[in-house]
């Protein structure tokens, strides 16, 4: 049986001292930040508890309400997740599409530039309310373009089938991050292996298959899963549109219920506003943000799980 030297021993303290001296900060942040709030979280998902008197014991009472009895739930969910397939997809694809073009635009391109990423500097309320007055199927300039051309009219946020796609289109407006993310990939893919891949023969779509996706994989990997972490927290835009479009914009003594019309822009994060300070069921509310906790965990899982075959031994 070997013994350790006490000299040995104390390094080895002093050591670990100083690695948890460094890592003090991230520990603290991490225990203040992240630990203590999900901890509390699920404590509280098992209470009766209104923010003011003392929590009570309830057990599984506030899991059966959301799931059974909660009306906006499911909506929500539906909706939420409707939103990240479609809505993070199409923005991956439009972004890396605007990314593509502008990195190809010889003639004044710092303009095009500005030109594409300007929209993502406005304030999401402002944007989104310029929005809903666009597409205003009264009075909207979007809807009078489409009458000149004889095409169909569509409601748009007065219209459960179209106020997704409407907040689609917003979210496309205001592409500019991923466009500037993507087209700092593209200028740094190496120009020497798309001259290989030109004179082995390949058209632009091999070129794009072979050399191009190759390179940006890991980019492409990161705008999806925080494409997917932003979309299950988003809350701004539908809410404001729900509110305008319904009419009901502000004011005290005003009383709305989110998800007009008829749940259609009605998303998960609402639903954990509606429960825990209009409601006042805190325990609840807890119940709904373990869930879209949870959720974005098992998005992020599988894309990076599936996204890791994509990406090369270097990377």
């Amino acid at each position: 049986m070997t013994t350790i030297h006490p000299g040995l021993k104390a390094r080895r303290r002093r050591s670990a001292l100083r690695t948890a001296g460094f890592l003090s900060p991230w520990l603290l942040g991490f225990s203040v930040f992240f630990a203590y709030p999900l901890l509390a979280t699920v404590y509280f998902s098992f209470m009766k508890y209104d923010g003011f008197t003392a929590p009570v014991w309830n057990g599984l009472a506030n899991w059966s309400y959301v799931f059974q009895d909660y009306p906006f739930f499911w909506p929500a969910l539906r909706n939420t997740l409707w939103l990240v397939v479609v809505m993070v997809s199409l923005r991956v694809v439009f972004g890396l599409g605007v990314g593509l073009l502008v990195t190809r635009v010889r003639t004044a391109p710092g303009l095009f530039r500005t030109f594409f990423y300007l929209p993502y500097l406005a304030p999401p309320v402002a944007a989104t309310m310029a929005f809903v007055f666009l597409l205003n199927p009264g009075t909207g300039p979007a809807n009078t373009v489409l009458d000149l051309f004889g095409m169909p009219q569509p409601g748009w946020f007065k219209d459960a089938d179209w106020s997704k796609p409407a907040l689609t289109l917003l979210a496309l407006w205001g592409i500019g991050d991923l466009m500037i993310i993507f087209m700092a990939a593209l200028l740094d893919v190496p120009r020497d292996q798309y001259e290989a891949a030109e004179l082995d023969g390949a058209g632009p779509f091999a070129r794009f298959r072979w050399v191009t996706l190759p390179n940006i994989s890991p980019i492409l990997l990161f705008a999806v899963v925080t494409g997917v972490i932003e979309t299950m927290q988003f809350y701004t835009q539908p809410l404001v549109a729900g509110k305008v479009a319904s009419g009901v914009i502000g004011g005290s003594g005003q009383q709305f219920e989110p998800g007009y019309p008829d749940q259609s822009t009605l998303t998960v994060p609402q639903i954990v506003y509606n429960l825990g300070f209009q409601r006042f069921d805190t325990g609840s509310a807890c119940v709904v943000a373990l869930v879209l906790f949870a959720l974005c965990m098992a998005f992020t899982a599988v894309l990076m799980r599936r996204g890791s075959g994509f990406l090369s031994a270097e990377d």
